[in-house]
């Protein structure tokens, strides 16, 4: 049963439709002088937030169905996956645009020529009919998952590589690390190191494996993706830390401080952490109150930071803190400082200065992600070099800036390592299905269960081609950045899904710590978390960007 993808991109083309008409509506209720106005669009948090999930899945739904338009092998199951999304997603779309019409500008007639239009409807009623979702079974099951990933020689090479090294390495021992919240195994930093994966994004003239000429985003997404798939505490988040400080570093960094900094990240002889985020200070870094204030040949630090995952071990912390006292200032008073400090391998540490300045650090007990340890860290009149100012004198009130060309690639990152997880959680669950035996045959074998199976293979190849096609604009010179917002929004929260559905499928067995699905389920639920919750990675970010082109 092969539904042709034209009418997969027709469907689209409706949703896509239905999509701009919404924005434009909710773009036009909270402009004012011809810009968003975030007071605005706080009193219409609700319908933002909803916005920005239709996008971010229209948008996800388009990059499945132009992989299943270019990929030369299993096309028939890329295909079927591509029209079993989008029609999910039309549904979807349709049921929130229709319950409050007025609220989204969207009248009976634009229905009536998008979603609604007959041909739209007769696709959605195909491409979810039993029937469809049997045969999209048939083949999951034949290709033991979603198919070819769509890579050249290369990258398929690449991916193979770090598989071999997650499935040979990571994974045994991944649930000794998560069961007893060890710390990373120094044979596997060592592993990763000689693999070359710290200097993913960093440039081949300092000792990096990115070309000199170019970005390769979609390189360190492949990495990740592995590694991740090995398993997301041992070594899936292992190269986050470095892409975020060495991108920081290429903005900013004097010529001097790459020349120290970059080799030394990209061949693992310094591993770092990244302090930013505040007890009272999350998402909302412009209210950060950590100080360096000046002191004879640098600066000391004051303050709290907290989730500063890996600080134990890393010898040096980006540190993100107010260099400017008037609180008036807010972000533009903010810098960034590289604070050294010696490893420490436990689950608390404490290293004081011949001078007196003090930083001690405690690790927070965490449902899942464990391996690297997120700490609280605390400095008293800790000291600085001035030469480990970013940027040097240029580089003061800089902070924010130099910190968000590197978090951009973080989300992305984040879309990565979320695709890793789910698509160890989708293989698990495939695997249990064959085996598992109820009422005399095997699980798999029941509607329900293929149901379960194909809207996982559908989703997890639609997350990969999604980070995949994000990670190839972010390589263009200022474009990207809000679609990887968009790209780690969508894959944060469905990822969750996929290993809440894995669990299921295990039933009893999945609530055991005896087989890893369990890890996947509470390591997915912290990627709606970290590197910008949902709410406001939604609201501040990927709303207020993509509403400021309507206006």
């Amino acid at each position: 049963m092969v539904i042709a993808l034209s009418r997969t991109h027709a469907a689209l083309e409706a949703a896509d439709s239905v999509v701009a008409t919404v924005a434009v509506s909710l773009a036009g209720s909270v402009t004012r002088d011809g810009r968003i106005s975030m007071s605005l669009l706080d009193r219409r948090q609700i319908d933002a937030f909803r916005f920005c999930t239709m996008l971010a899945e229209v948008a996800a739904a388009k990059s499945i169905a132009g992989f299943a338009g270019r990929t030369p092998k299993d096309v028939e199951l890329a295909a079927g996956l591509a029209a079993f999304f989008t029609a999910e997603t039309v549904c979807r779309l349709g049921s929130e645009v229709r319950s409050r019409p007025r609220a989204w500008g969207v009248d009976a007639a634009v229905l009536g020529a998008t979603v609604d239009a007959p041909a739209v409807r007769a696709f959605v009623e195909e491409a979810l009919d039993v029937a469809h979702i049997e045969a999209l079974s048939e083949l999951v099951r034949r290709c033991e998952g979603a198919g070819d990933y769509g890579l050249d020689e290369e990258r398929a090479m690449i991916m193979r590589e770090f598989r071999r090294f997650a499935d040979q390495k990571v994974r045994p021992v991944a649930e000794e690390v998560h069961r007893d919240d060890r710390l990373i195994p120094q044979s596997i930093i060592d592993g990763v190191a000689e693999l070359g994966c710290f200097g993913l994004s960093i440039p081949e003239r300092y000792g990096g494996l990115q070309p000199d000429e170019q970005h390769d985003n979609l390189g360190m997404c492949l990495v990740t993706e592995a590694l991740s798939w090995g398993s997301l505490g041992v070594a899936g988040s292992l190269i986050t830390r470095p892409e975020i400080l060495s991108k920081a570093l290429l903005k900013g960094g004097t010529d001097a401080q790459k020349e120290r900094w970059l080799p030394r990240l990209a061949c693992g002889e310094t591993l770092c952490a990244v302090a930013v985020t505040e007890p009272d200070f999350g998402s909302n870094v412009a209210g950060i109150k950590v100080s360096a204030i000046r002191a004879e040949g640098g600066w000391r630090l004051n303050g709290q930071k907290t989730w500063c995952t890996f600080a134990g071990y890393a010898d040096v912390l980006m540190v993100l803190c107010r260099t400017d006292p008037d609180p008036s200032a807010r972000h533009k008073g903010l810098s960034i400082v590289l604070a050294e400090k010696p490893r420490f391998d436990g689950h608390s540490f404490e290293h004081r200065q011949p001078g007196g300045g003090s930083m001690t650090g405690r690790a927070i007990d965490t449902i899942g992600y464990r391996g690297m340890h997120s700490f609280d860290v605390f400095f008293e009149d800790y000291f600085v070099p001035d030469d480990n100012l970013v940027g040097g004198e240029a580089g003061l009130g800089m902070g924010f800036y130099y910190q968000m060309e590197g978090f951009a690639g973080g989300r992305l990152q984040t879309a990565a390592r979320a695709t890793g997880v789910m698509q160890a959680a989708f293989d698990a669950a495939l695997s249990y299905a064959e085996e598992r035996k109820v009422f005399d045959q095997p699980i798999a074998a029941f509607q329900l269960t293929q149901y379960k199976l194909v809207k996982m293979a559908a989703v997890s190849q639609t997350a990969r081609q999604f980070t995949y096609d994000t990670a190839r604009l972010l390589d263009e010179p200022g474009r990207g950045q809000t679609e990887a917002a968009m790209c780690k929004l969508w894959t944060s929260r469905i990822a969750e899904w996929v290993a809440r559905e894995a669990m299921q499928i295990h039933g009893g067995m999945g609530y055991a710590e005896e087989y890893a699905v369990s890890r996947y389920y509470v390591d997915s639920r912290v990627f709606s978390i970290f590197e910008g919750a949902e709410e406001v990675l939604a609201l501040r970010v990927v709303a207020r960007q993509v509403l400021q082109r309507y206006v």
